[in-house]
């Protein structure tokens, strides 16, 4: 793909446009928003990123009200309950992701944060083990699913070496890592730079990125998020992934 002014032009308004705190009205991050502790933020978010998709108010509703059951304090609920106290998670439903699903996040995200640091440290040394995204989503997977559970909830964790997009791990990522002044990521995590990011590539960016020339392949599979996330990197290769915001915006919004 050859360096092209006019989209240049398109995707830094574009992302200008979307990329403001408005934006959170209408979008699951304003599920881990309402916190300020890096735990709360880190566990909400995750638990909001990982049921993200279908209708957006269903899954902000749902997102809300696993936070709700977990008494608004996700990291002590997490850290001071026993499994004999999580019963009540069996009701808990959103699609295909239902209340079995739901206690293995629990008694993993509990693992992750008791034996492996917290959900930073584990992407962090994933990053670490081969400098990139594909490693640290790997190394996640591979840490979340240490924990004994039923192969039913797999499909939960996105495999990226099985092709999938794992748009909403990277949506997440990008909640945790990119920083900027506008405000809608929370840049909490510094160790893995944000010119590593991938694209939360899902049905609205990939469609506007096939119009805009971005992206010739026509699954929205794990090849299609290298080679749209390198052609944006032509544009910014220090942030490539804030033109998300631009078009997500177009392909939702326009």
């Amino acid at each position: 793909m050859n360096y092209d002014t006019e989209l240049y032009q398109l995707l830094e308004e574009k992302a200008r446009q979307y990329n403001q705190l408005s934006f959170v009205e209408t979008d699951p991050i304003q599920v881990p928003k309402q916190f300020s502790g890096k735990e709360n933020i880190e566990i909400s978010g995750f638990l909001a990123a990982t049921i993200a998709w279908g209708q957006r108010s269903t899954i902000i509703k749902n997102a809300f009200r696993l936070v709700k059951m977990m008494d608004h304090n996700p990291y002590e609920f997490l850290m001071n309950t026993n499994e004999s106290d999580w019963i009540h998670f069996l009701e808990f439903k959103h699609r295909t992701f239902n209340g079995i699903d739901c206690l293995l996040f629990l008694r993993s995200l509990k693992n992750i944060y008791q034996k492996h640091d917290g959900l930073e440290a584990v992407f962090t040394s994933g990053y670490c083990k081969g400098q990139s995204m594909a490693s640290a989503l790997r190394y996640f997977r591979q840490v979340f699913f240490e924990v004994a559970h039923e192969s039913r909830s797999q499909k939960h964790v996105s495999n990226i070496d099985k092709g999938a997009s794992a748009k909403r791990l990277n949506m997440y990522l990008r909640w945790m890592i990119r920083k900027d002044a506008c405000g809608v990521d929370f840049g909490l995590w510094s160790q893995i730079p944000m010119s590593a990011l991938l694209l939360p590539l899902d049905v609205h960016t990939g469609r506007q990125a096939r119009q805009l020339g971005l992206l010739a392949r026509k699954q929205d599979d794990w090849k299609a998020v290298l080679e749209l996330t390198e052609n944006l990197r032509q544009f910014d290769p220090l942030d490539p992934v804030k033109y998300d915001f631009a078009l997500f915006g177009m392909g939702a919004f326009e």
